[in-house]
C-alpha cells in the first residue's frame, strides 16, 4: 500500500468522481483507475462503488476513508515538524470544538491566528464532544477543546475555565424571572428546552436535580443549538445551558440568562492534545493562543459566566 493510492483514494471521495480527481490529481482517468484496484486487491474489498450520484464509499471506504486521512495528515505533520521554524512556525492545524463553545471562542481565535500567525492555517471543527474525541484519538485533529467529565486520561489536558450554567428565556418571555438570578426548584416550572443525553451537559443537570430532590417535568429535547435557538425564540420555554452558544442572542438582548442562585451548575472546559501524536511547532503555537484568548475573553466577560483556570 502506498501512501499516493491513500491521497487518490481520499481524492475520489471528496470529489464524487473519477475524471474530477485525475484533473485535481493531475493525472490520467487510467492511471487512477488502475491505482483504486490494486488498493481493493490489497485490501480484498470494494471500497467504492457507482451510483447516479457518482462514485460513492462503501461502508468498508467509509472506514477505510477516516483512517486514509488520518494517515496523511499525520505525514504532512511529520514534514511540517521538520522542515518548519520555531519562530515563524508554519503549515495546517486542525482544532475540533463543541458547538456549546464554538460561539464564544471560534471567531476571537480565528482572529487571533490570522493576526500573530499569518503563515499558520487552521481548520476548524464544529462537532459534538464524542466526535471530537474520536478524531482526536485518531490524528485527525490535532487538538480539541473538551469538556473534563473524568474520562479524559488518554489526551494531554490543559484545564481552561469553568463554565457556569444559567437560566436563559427568550427576553420578555412568559417564562422570565423578574429577579437578578433565580432558584433552581423555580427553574423547573417552566418547560425546559435542553440537549439530549449524549451531551455533556443534560446528564449533568439531569444528575444535579436528582440531589436537590426535583424533577423536569416538562422537557423538550432539542440536539441542534439552531433549532434550540429557534424554540426558545418563539417562547416554547427556557432553557439551562452555558452562555457562549447564545452569546449572540444575548449581546442583543434578545435572550436573558440568569444566574442559579442555590445551586452551582458548571462543566470545565480543558483542550486536549494526543498523548501518542506529537504537536508541530505550528500546533503547540495554536495550543498556546487558544489558551491566551479563553483567558482574555474570559478577563474580559466577553465569554459571560466564566472562571478561569489557568
Amino acid at each position: 500500500m502506498e501512501l499516493r493510492q491513500l491521497r487518490y483514494f481520499v481524492a475520489i471521495v471528496d470529489h464524487g468522481s473519477l475524471s474530477r480527481a485525475a484533473r485535481v490529481l493531475h493525472i490520467v482517468q487510467p492511471a487512477l483507475t488502475q491505482q483504486l484496484q490494486l488498493l481493493e486487491q490489497e485490501l480484498d474489498v470494494q471500497l467504492l462503488h457507482r451510483s447516479a450520484q457518482g462514485m460513492l464509499a462503501t461502508d468498508a471506504g467509509k472506514i477505510f476513508y477516516e483512517h486514509a486521512q488520518a494517515i496523511l495528515k499525520q505525514v504532512g505533520d511529520a514534514k511540517s515538524a521538520v522542515t518548519q521554524s520555531a519562530l515563524r512556525p508554519t503549515g495546517t492545524v486542525a482544532l475540533g470544538i463543541p458547538q456549546s463553545v464554538s460561539g464564544a471562542l471560534a471567531l476571537p481565535l480565528l482572529m487571533a491566528v490570522r493576526e500573530k500567525y499569518p503563515e499558520i492555517s487552521l481548520q476548524l471543527t464544529e462537532e459534538l464532544s464524542g466526535n471530537l474525541i474520536e478524531q482526536l484519538k485518531s490524528g485527525r485533529i490535532n487538538l480539541a477543546v473538551l469538556f473534563d467529565d473524568g474520562q479524559l486520561s488518554s489526551f494531554a489536558v490543559k484545564p481552561m475555565i469553568e463554565e457556569q450554567m444559567m437560566y436563559i428565556t427568550r427576553a420578555k418571555s412568559q417564562f422570565a424571572h423578574k429577579g437578578k438570578s433565580i432558584r433552581l426548584e423555580q427553574a423547573t416550572q417552566a418547560p425546559l428546552i435542553l440537549p439530549g443525553f449524549q451531551h455533556g451537559v443534560r446528564p449533568r443537570i439531569e444528575g444535579l436535580m436528582r440531589s436537590a430532590g426535583l424533577s423536569i417535568n416538562d422537557v423538550i429535547d432539542i440536539n441542534s443549538v439552531a433549532i434550540l435557538k429557534s424554540a426558545l425564540l418563539a417562547d416554547m420555554g427556557a432553557t439551562i445551558l452555558p452562555v457562549a452558544p447564545l452569546m449572540a442572542e444575548i449581546e442583543r438582548g434578545d435572550m436573558v440568562a440568569l444566574p442559579i442562585s442555590d445551586h452551582v451548575i458548571s462543566r470545565t472546559v480543558v483542550l486536549c492534545a494526543s498523548k501518542n501524536i506529537p504537536l508541530t511547532n505550528a500546533a503547540h503555537a495554536v495550543e498556546k493562543l487558544v489558551l491566551e484568548v479563553a483567558q482574555t475573553l474570559c478577563a474580559s466577560e466577553k465569554w459571560l459566566g466564566t472562571s478561569s483556570l489557568m
